[in-house]
């Protein structure tokens, strides 16, 4: 579906540009439809905006669509003003007529949370993030006063709204471009051929090749100083380092742990090093046996040598995890008793289960590199080797990526190796979105996991904007996490990025995504930059 864009007719191939090594495909050009980081580097920050964004140099919510807001003062009403003068993008299908204003806004979240929204069922009709956040339950109403002024009341007060309307997905679409689309009966285009506010205009996309964009020379913070950047599609980080040394690409994604000192040596590369909010996990499907007992899982948790599997496959650039929250976190549970590596009492939890000559099960890996997890399918042999040690023999399955994303939604696994990258500071990011009864209806909660105790302790969390009120409950859910065990926290990764030294302007976030709209290239230096 998405390989349909087509090429620009003027594809001049000395235009000044950026080829950026991506990892793999979006699965869309829509990240309000997905929790795929891959889709999200693709369409995000490069073609859309938010009413709001997290800047994590600050720690805090800065304005974008919305130039300022009023919450009351009790937490459930948020008043946005929004900006003006701000362009939509054109394409060879589309001219918008009008600037952005407040019905763009009500189109973008009323299809999330209306399932009588007449795109909310286009693409697919699943919003992980925010089903998984309880964005239809927590929306109220949304009101819009005037063209430039909306309010959104809620339900109850939430802690973490203001975070989620500045996560990744929280993207604003043209509700006249949807009109326009009805029309022809061409609605899925709004997601495969996007129409966004953002820095850069979607040009083509040629699947597992790469993704064209070209400078929007109207956007409403600057025109990039860049005329047009390449996403080059190069799954393989050997081949992106190979390609960065040559000048092929001018930044890659996730370079391995094994290759830093490789880039290191090399002088026209910069390696870019970010402590990430992100967690790698084993996780049970909790719904079937024998991974529906408690005892089982408890067992596989001391069976597992995170220390051998940081070493091995992070090479040192991740810590040992024992919570799915990062200790930088100021939730962390520092209290926590970590399951220790102990194949003779993993032997014992799994007689005692019932299960004294082991069982066969089977392990999903995911054949891309990520941000979490540089090498999976390492990660599941290193796994499947600790595991034989206590009799269980496992088997790993693996597909193509985008594939495996669609399959997982089955859960058709017994086990599966995923991670998840904080889009926030907020630790709610790392609870509701992975094990919320919600989440289980998104697909987000993978370990197949509903358990009401916990969303009571998760839900009095984003009850009260005070933070040290919120400590305790948070510290809770992480002692129903160690006890329960639906997932193994495996590790925290560091996040690296490298790129040529003559692109400046390109941060590295902790919380994901990526950002092309402040880069630059020295003047000085010729290069291939964008004649992909």
């Amino acid at each position: 579906m998405l390989s349909g864009c087509s090429p620009s007719v003027d594809d001049n191939v000395h235009t000044p540009g950026i080829v950026y090594c991506s990892e793999g495909d979006p699965t869309s050009f829509n990240p309000q439809l997905t929790t795929n980081g891959t889709t999200t580097d693709a369409s995000s920050y490069q073609i859309y905006n938010r009413l709001v964004e997290y800047d994590p140099a600050l720690g805090s919510i800065v304005p974008a669509l919305a130039r300022h807001w009023f919450i009351n003062e009790d937490g459930t009403s948020y008043t946005f003003y929004l900006r003006k003068n701000v362009k939509f993008h054109s394409n060879s299908n589309f001219t918008p007529t009008r600037d952005f204003n407040a019905d763009d806004v009500l189109f973008s979240f009323n299809r999330v949370i209306d399932s009588a929204h007449p795109y909310h069922n286009v693409s697919g009709g699943s919003y992980p993030f925010f089903q998984s956040v309880g964005f239809t339950d927590i929306i109220n109403k949304i009101v819009k006063v005037n063209d430039y002024m909306i309010v959104i009341h809620l339900t109850e007060k939430d802690a973490s709204f203001m975070a989620n309307l500045a996560a990744n997905f929280a993207i604003v679409q043209s509700k006249e471009y949807a009109e326009q689309l009805t029309k022809q009966q061409l609605q899925p285009q709004i997601d495969s051929h996007p129409i966004g506010t953002g820095p850069f205009i979607l040009d083509s996309y040629f699947q597992n090749d790469h993704i064209r964009y070209k400078r929007n020379q109207d956007y409403w913070n600057g025109a990039p100083d860049i005329e047009q950047l390449v996403f080059d599609i190069t799954p393989k980080s050997t081949n992106r380092i190979a390609k960065l040394m040559t000048g092929d690409c001018d930044i890659s994604a996730l370079p391995q742990s094994s290759e830093i000192d490789i880039i290191r040596q090399n002088r026209k590369l910069e390696l870019q090093i970010q402590t990430g909010f992100n967690v790698a996990y084993l996780g049970f499907n909790t719904e079937r046996i024998p991974f529906n007992d408690p005892k089982v899982r408890q067992a596989l948790s001391h069976a597992i040598n995170k220390r051998a599997i940081v070493e091995a496959v992070y090479y040192g650039s991740a810590t040992i995890a024992d919570s799915v929250l990062p200790s930088l976190s100021w939730a962390y549970n520092d209290t926590l008793q970590p399951y220790e590596y102990n194949p003779d009492k993993a032997k014992a939890l799994l007689a005692q289960a019932g299960f004294k000559d082991g069982f066969e099960m089977t392990l999903w890996a995911a054949p891309v590199q990520r941000i979490y997890n540089p090498n999976a399918i390492k990660t599941a042999e290193l796994i499947q080797g600790q595991l034989k040690l206590v009799g269980v023999n496992v088997n790993i399955v693996t597909y193509g990526w985008n594939v495996f994303i669609d399959k997982l939604n089955d859960y058709s696994y017994d086990s599966v190796l995923m991670g998840w990258t904080a889009d926030n500071a907020d630790p709610d990011n790392f609870f509701r979105p992975l094990f919320s009864c919600a989440a289980l209806l998104s697909g987000g909660n993978r370990v197949n996991w509903c358990n009401d105790d916990f969303d009571e302790i998760i839900n009095q969390a984003i009850a009260s904007t005070d933070q040290k009120k919120r400590v305790p409950y948070y510290l809770a859910a992480q002692q129903t996490l160690n006890k329960q065990v639906p997932l193994i926290p495996i590790a925290h990764a560091l996040r690296f990025q490298v790129k040529s030294r003559n692109i400046s302007g390109l941060s590295l976030n902790p919380y994901g995504g990526i950002s092309f709209a402040k880069a630059k290239r020295k003047a000085a230096t010729t290069s291939n930059g964008g004649t992909k």
